[in-house]
């Protein structure tokens, strides 16, 4: 085998694998911005919300040294009565960083900078499952920059 065939080999066998894996990430990145960035901080629709997360989602808070845990159902009734409540108000727009993104078969794990107006006002730490129906989020813990 020549170097040259060897090279092609080896450059081929590393294109296909990072492609899968952009794929992936991409479909990951695809389901946080639709469902998380978009559907809940930046006013979407819920229904895009419920197909990005899992129906037996959990957020985990620790407050006063406990911690806490809120069902997406909660989260989502409490999106709509804030909706509610700002109607009138004008929203900034949110965008995300990616820190990380870490694949192991059909588990992930991605934290990202939340911000708005360029300042950083969440450290997220999501898990995602890959179901038949593809990625979803399944957990959060988050720290709270203060302001």
């Amino acid at each position: 085998m020549t170097k040259t065939t060897l090279l092609f080999i080896l450059l081929t066998i590393s294109t296909l694998t990072f492609g899968q894996t952009k794929t992936e990430e991409d479909a990951i990145k695809a389901v946080i911005e639709n469902a998380y960035i978009g559907g809940i901080h930046n006013g979407g629709p819920i229904e895009d919300i419920r197909k990005g997360f899992h129906p037996s989602f959990k957020m985990l808070s620790l407050v006063n040294n406990d911690i806490s845990q809120l069902t997406l159902e909660d989260w989502i009734t409490r999106i709509e009565n804030g909706r509610k409540q700002n109607a009138e108000k004008p929203t900034t727009k949110a965008v995300c960083e990616y820190v990380n993104i870490t694949i192991s078969g059909n588990v992930a794990t991605v934290v990202l900078n939340l911000l708005k107006n360029e300042k950083k006002i969440f450290t997220d730490h999501m898990i995602l499952y890959k179901f038949s129906e593809g990625w979803r989020i399944v957990s959060k813990a988050y720290y709270k920059v203060p302001q």
